[in-house]
This record gives C-alpha cells, structure tokens and sequence, in this order.
C-alpha cells in the first residue's frame, strides 16, 4: 500500500458490481430510512447507523459479505468499525450515493 491509497476513496460502483459477483453478499444502507426511501441502490438493505444492532435481521452470518454504503462514505465508514467490533469478519466500505452512477430504486 502505497502513501495514496491513503487518501483512496471508495468507489461505490465498483463495490456494488463486487458485491454481485460474491455468494450471500448483503448490500447494506446505513442512512435514515427517510434517505433510503428517496433513492438506494437495488438490493440493498437498509439498517441505518443508529441501529446497527439490529443488523443480524438481515445478516445473521457474521461471515457473510457486507458491503456497506451511505451518502458520503463517513457514516459507512463508522459503521465497517462497529460492525467488526460486533464480530463481523468480511466488512467492506463501498463509500457513498454521493458518487454512485447506476440504477436507483424508490
């Protein structure tokens, strides 16, 4: 890892394509459900920040993918460290809707 990888933002779009392509992957929106509900990826569950021990309704595997993404990147970004804290293994930060360029469901 070079000294830019640092500053490397995520690609939600590559995250996304990623997550297609492994086996019981979750796509997981940690904003509001108000967010949520004005536009998210499809596919994705959306279980928001403040309430991410509610997560194992939807990610009962603690082994399984999560990709997980926000508005900007900050918020998933917290939430990669308590998800790990909570015993998660396979936790990704895609980044955020902020720059993602596929189809949004409503």
């Amino acid at each position: 890892m070079g000294l830019f990888d640092l500053f490397k933002q995520p690609d939600i779009n590559q995250g996304v394509k990623e997550s297609k392509t492994v086996s019981g992957a979750v796509l997981l929106d940690v904003r509001t459900p108000q967010e949520y509900s004005e536009g998210h990826v499809p596919g994705s569950k959306n279980v928001p920040l403040q309430t991410l021990d509610k997560v194992a309704s939807v990610a009962g595997n603690k082994d399984a993918a999560l990709f997980v993404y926000c508005y900007s990147g900050a918020r998933s970004r917290q939430a990669v460290g308590v998800l790990k804290r909570m015993g998660y293994t396979n936790v990704t930060n895609i980044g955020g809707m902020a720059t993602y360029s596929g189809k949004v469901e409503r």
